[in-house]
């Protein structure tokens, strides 16, 4: 069963039993909106154990179900990419938030990950009555919220925001490679992997790259510090 953080107070949690009787993907929304509370806005990120690349969060209201929809992790690139286009195309609100990796040195990552979830809320064109994020609780949201743990996984407009945030990652992480070739970002996506450690003691790191990441740090040209660094390997 999905494990739940805190929720934002006050407001209605889903009890785990109406979730699991309710089965599949939409259970969160269904037993949401049964309760009052619409449109429901899904809140995740792509690129947070990357050094290199931005940090991109995507927030996204449904207009109806898609079928095939689930975490941006489990699918192709093609099949992402085929998601995008059916989400943005009959999405009720879709937005979001690039944050450089100059400013996640300057503020640190777990702070721009929280402040990008609620910018992205706010560049919503519409005013969600609840909101589902992936993983972290976000306090100064406009509106009751739930926090679940791999919340991409359940719950269907998380899913389609994971799916936003990464594949416009990942067209980002295309574009810089062809600024920065010899780092091979268009195959990692900024993400560790031998090959990239490998360029990073080639050719030290470019502006790209997160400095305060370990990775990056041990280099020899990056930050001394390298307190960012949370994950690896993960593209």
């Amino acid at each position: 069963m999905t494990v739940v953080s805190r929720i934002s107070a006050p407001a209605y949690r889903p009890r785990p039993s109406v979730v699991r009787r309710d089965s599949g993907l939409y259970a969160y929304e269904r037993a949401l909106a049964r309760r009052g509370f619409t449109p429901i806005a899904g809140v995740d990120e792509a690129g947070r154990g990357a050094c290199a690349g931005p940090l991109v969060v995507a927030s996204v209201v449904l207009g109806r179900q898609i079928d095939g929809l689930c975490d941006s992790k489990l699918v192709t690139p093609a099949v992402r990419e085929s998601l995008y286009d059916r989400i943005l195309a009959t999405a009720k609100g879709v937005a979001t938030v690039i944050i450089s990796p100059e400013e996640i040195d300057t503020r640190g990552l777990h702070k721009c990950n929280i402040a990008g979830m609620r910018r992205a809320v706010a560049r919503l064109a519409c005013d969600p009555g609840y909101i589902l994020t992936d993983g972290f609780p976000v306090p100064g949201l406009p509106a009751p919220a739930l926090a679940i743990w791999k919340g991409d996984q359940v719950a269907a407009c998380v899913a389609a925001a994971s799916i936003v945030a990464k594949v416009t990652r990942d067209r980002i992480m295309t574009a810089l490679d062809e600024q920065h070739p010899e780092y091979g970002f268009a195959v990692h996506k900024g993400y560790v992997t031998p090959g990239h450690r490998l360029a990073l003691a080639n050719h030290g790191p470019c502006p790209q790259h997160r400095f305060s990441f370990v990775t990056v740090a041990r280099s020899g040209l990056g930050s001394e510090m390298g307190e960012n660094e949370v994950g690896a390997g993960v593209v």
